[in-house]
């Protein structure tokens, strides 16, 4: 009964050791697209903030050809 025993201890720190890779690889995808997404997000706002510029434009400029 003691080398089952042993085989099974020894497969489940295998797996312990595979879960904590696969862990880690996971936690790098995740702060990677974190990071993209924080890219994508700056330079939405960068474009909203263009666009309000462009509307405050041609809206002085329709007020100025109105009155």
């Amino acid at each position: 009964a003691a080398a089952p025993l042993g085989q099974v201890s020894g497969l489940a720190e295998q797996l312990e050791e595979r879960l904590f890779h696969l862990y880690d690889f996971n936690n790098e995808l995740i702060q990677e697209r974190l990071q993209a997404l924080d890219e994508v997000m700056e330079r939405v706002e960068e474009a909203q903030a263009e666009l309000r510029h462009v509307c405050c434009t041609v809206e002085a400029v329709y007020r100025d050809l109105c009155l």
